[in-house]
């Protein structure tokens, strides 16, 4: 993953590649998808430390003020991904983060079918259409309500595209009938909230430091009247009766369709809320001191197309 990130041309400055090697994407990686090849960890590997960069892109940097910059590349995403039906891939545009994205497509897209490819591109068009969402609102100073911020968290924590990935990560695909059913999609929100809310408490030092609102117990207290400490407990609270709604949703959907598919699916969702949690704790990501001086240092205006 270290050579990938290099030869992609998406870390290159010292300071860019010390704070990735602390990040321990590697590991996340292993923790979250344990069952799969060698080829599809490393292959998700590779994903990892591209949805985290772009990420901080998005967060950190300067093309997070941008909402018109944000549509520019993801229609350049968007014609990258534009060929389910055909497993190659042709990255457009000049940014390294889609020349990086040409190179994971043309290794994920033949692990998979045309459904899927379409489902998966969807969801990355999403994250980056929540983007920009977030851009608009950082320039016009929008805190979002908590039931709004909800939705979209699923989509700017990119956690639809990662959960897409546990179906050819574990050579499995769930039928049209299991993704239209309403018990299916319960469950798979849940456990995507409980995922991206985790996330949240370990990164809020972080992100506060550098003024976001886009975080849940920042956008709780804003709606509450609450300062971040007294913020902080509710989150957990929310975090834990979400937890305990997954298990009930995953029950019902195992009861409705008990079929390999399906249980090698929340065996996955299931991995993914614990890995996500075991990687939190440990990951050097979220305990670095973060200021702009310091986030100048490790970002990479080239990945999208910017400058700092």
């Amino acid at each position: 993953m270290d050579d990938w990130v290099v030869s992609a041309g998406i870390v290159r400055k010292p300071a860019s590649l010390a704070r990735f090697a602390n990040a321990d994407f590697a590991g996340f990686a292993a923790a979250t998808y344990p069952d799969t090849d060698v080829t599809g960890v490393l292959l998700m590997a590779d994903w990892f430390a591209w949805l985290f960069l772009v990420d901080d892109e998005l967060d950190d940097g300067i093309t997070g003020t941008r909402p018109d910059h944000i549509g520019a590349v993801l229609a350049d995403i968007a014609t990258t991904l534009r060929a389910p039906d055909d497993a190659s891939a042709v990255p457009v545009g000049n940014t390294g983060a889609v020349r990086a994205l040409g190179d994971l497509w043309a290794r994920t897209a033949p692990r998979a079918t045309p459904g899927w490819r379409r489902r998966f591109g969807a969801h990355v068009g999403e994250c980056f259409t929540a983007a920009a969402w977030e851009a608009n609102n950082r320039v016009h100073d929008v805190v979002p309500g908590e039931a709004v911020y909800v939705e979209r968290r699923r989509h700017t924590g990119a956690i639809y595209v990662c959960m897409d990935l546990i179906e050819p990560m574990r050579d499995t695909e769930l039928p049209d009938d299991v993704l239209a059913d309403p018990v299916f999609r319960d469950a798979l929100d849940a456990a995507c909230d409980v995922v991206c809310w985790t996330n949240d408490v370990f990164s809020l030092e972080k992100e506060r430091r550098l003024g976001e609102w886009h975080n849940l117990v920042a956008v709780v207290g804003h709606a509450r009247g609450l300062s971040d400490q007294d913020a902080l407990p509710l989150a957990c609270d929310m975090i834990d009766a979400r937890t305990a709604e997954y298990v009930e949703h995953e029950a019902a959907l195992l009861a409705e369709f008990d079929t390999e598919p399906v249980r090698r699916y929340v065996e996955g969702m299931r991995t993914w809320i614990r890995g996500n949690l075991d990687w939190s704790r440990a990951t050097h990501r979220y305990r670095e001191g973060a200021s702009d001086e310091h986030t100048s240092r490790y970002l990479e205006p080239s990945l999208m197309g910017g400058s700092s």
